[in-house]
């Protein structure tokens, strides 16, 4: 009899594996990576990867939603710092995300989202909650600084919440494909932030 495997261990071993295929995806992109791609920088057995995931799109579509977590978590209210102050912090990892943009997942995500036959012939309601949940992350955090007096938008948070979205995927693909010195990231991010200061009138605490 094989013993049991406990729910904490499986947990973090589907963690791993997803942190080994997201190294695949990144380097490799979505259309060249297959499972055995996967089994070999995970360094484990066909089996085993397919007690966790049934075929290379499942993968990647779990890979999304442990990336979005880290995104999600940049945008829970801290008490302990203004709200605005966390924002431009969050502009600053974007920064650096953009910088860093050839170990990111963005060729893999251009190709999943324009090849995959998968998502043609099936309806996949992650793609558009993931969307949906990172719209309502970002809507909550406004709502939260308005509740809390510290921004005063001049337009509905769930339009700034969409602008945001387009605005930072649109320049990272961008980047990806024409490169930072093309996309002046510096100079847009600052366009950026100057439009969301006009856009959510932030009540700044008064320097002493």
């Amino acid at each position: 009899m094989s013993p049991r495997v406990s729910e904490a261990y499986k947990q973090a071993k589907r963690r791993e594996l997803l942190q080994s295929a997201r190294r695949v995806f990144v380097r490799k992109g979505y259309t060249d990576t297959t499972m055995q791609d996967i089994m070999d920088e995970a360094g484990i057995s066909r089996g085993a990867l397919y007690a966790y995931f049934d075929h290379i799109d499942h993968v990647f579509i779990d890979v999304l939603q442990f990336d979005d977590q880290e995104d999600i978590f940049l945008f829970e209210p801290d008490d302990d710092s203004p709200l605005w102050n966390r924002l431009t912090r969050w502009v600053d990892v974007q920064r650096k995300s953009i910088e860093g943009i050839n170990d990111s997942l963005v060729r893999a995500k251009a190709e999943f989202f324009l090849t995959s036959k998968y998502v043609r012939q099936h309806h996949v309601p992650f793609l558009e909650q993931r969307y949906n949940n990172l719209k309502d992350t970002i809507k909550g955090f406004i709502e939260k600084g308005v509740e809390r007096g510290e921004f005063r938008p001049r337009l509905p948070a769930d339009h700034i919440s969409l602008y945001f979205i387009s605005f930072i995927d649109g320049l990272m693909l961008n980047t990806f494909q024409l490169k930072t010195e093309t996309t002046n990231v510096d100079g847009q991010l600052s366009v950026f932030r100057y439009s969301l200061e006009q856009m959510l009138c932030p009540v700044k605490e008064e320097q002493g």
